[in-house]
């Protein structure tokens, strides 16, 4: 559904984004994980058609950016981290009007405007205006809004900055619910959790694309899985090394602290033979479970490492914004 090449974008002299490729698949959940001024919201612009790249490339469902930016922007719905509504309407009159520059119109438009108040659950109060609406409801017509069209693909900045947790839950469930309508999203966020729990695939960035690739891929950081595997009867854990040497999947395994460490590439493939086995040799098991880094440690380490290696270039940035303010 996307395809970004090198793309690159400069404000003055100071870059923002610099080299991005990747890729989203149809009905595919990305996130673009990374500190604040990362470059995540420049990106998401970019690839909305908001804002030309300096240089590189990128299609959406196919079409060109720049010389089909337009029907680019047609095909896409954007929730910015400010929704940007207008107080003084009600909720309706807010899309009604959002509607119209979407191009919709009578019937078509009513219906929409019906249909995502009804899906982000805001009909109640449809017909108030939003100046009064606590942040979360806010951000339910946002969202409503970004969707009226149709889109195919859709680019969430932030979804649940400053939201409570009941507001942060609801959206992050109607999040899962776009997923399995098949729509290709992709999520702006710096909140690990957030991204670990509704993303099929990450790309850490900080200017630049640092890694991409599952949450669980991540969290293991190239390297084999390790599952522990907790065990109780009269057999100690020796005793069953000699089953998992036959087993062609097992990169290694060792005894420590009175458990078996089993080194695996794929874990969620490999995980049930080893249990499999194990149970046929007669292991008593009380528990089995991976261990991997965590996705916070993972995201700290990539950060901070080009943190320090861009500290020079960082300061010579600023002090060229510094000159640019003066």
């Amino acid at each position: 559904m996307i395809l970004v090449e090198g793309l690159h974008k400069d404000f003055g002299r100071v870059t923002a984004v610099h080299d991005l490729s990747f890729s989203v698949g149809d009905g595919e959940i990305f996130g673009l994980l990374g500190p604040n001024g990362a470059g995540k919201t420049t990106t998401v612009r970019m690839l909305a058609g908001l804002i030309a790249p300096t240089r590189g490339s990128a299609t959406v469902n196919g079409h060109a950016l720049g010389d089909e930016s337009q029907r680019i922007r047609a095909l896409t719905g954007i929730l910015t981290e400010s929704p940007g509504l207008h107080d003084k309407l009600t909720a309706r009159q807010n899309l009604a009007y959002y509607g119209r520059l979407y191009g919709l119109r009578g019937a078509d438009l009513r219906g929409a405007v019906e249909r995502y108040l009804g899906v982000v659950e805001m009909l109640p109060w449809a017909d108030r205006r939003v100046g009064g609406f606590s942040k979360g409801m806010r951000q339910k017509i946002a969202i409503a809004r970004a969707l009226l069209h149709e889109p195919e693909v859709i680019y969430l900045d932030e979804p649940t900055s400053g939201l409570d947790p009941a507001a942060a839950k609801t959206v992050r469930d109607f999040i899962d619910t776009l997923r399995s309508l098949g729509r290709s999203i992709v999520i702006c966020t710096h909140n690990l959790d957030e991204a670990e729990r509704l993303c099929d695939r990450i790309g850490i960035m900080q200017g630049q694309l640092l890694r991409v690739d599952t949450p669980a891929a991540l969290r293991r950081s190239g390297r084999a899985a390790t599952v522990r595997v907790e065990l109780n009867g009269a057999r100690g854990p020796q005793s069953f090394l000699g089953v998992l040497a036959d087993l062609p999947t097992i990169v290694a395994a060792q005894i420590l602290d009175g458990s078996l460490l089993v080194e695996l590439a794929d874990p969620a493939r490999e995980t049930p033979d080893v249990v499999a086995a194990l149970v046929h040799a007669g292991a008593r098991i009380t528990s089995v479970r991976e261990e991997a880094a965590t996705l916070e440690e993972v995201y700290l380490h990539l950060v901070g490492e080009v943190g320090e290696r861009d500290a020079p270039l960082r300061r010579n940035r600023e002090a060229s914004v510094s000159e640019v303010v003066s």
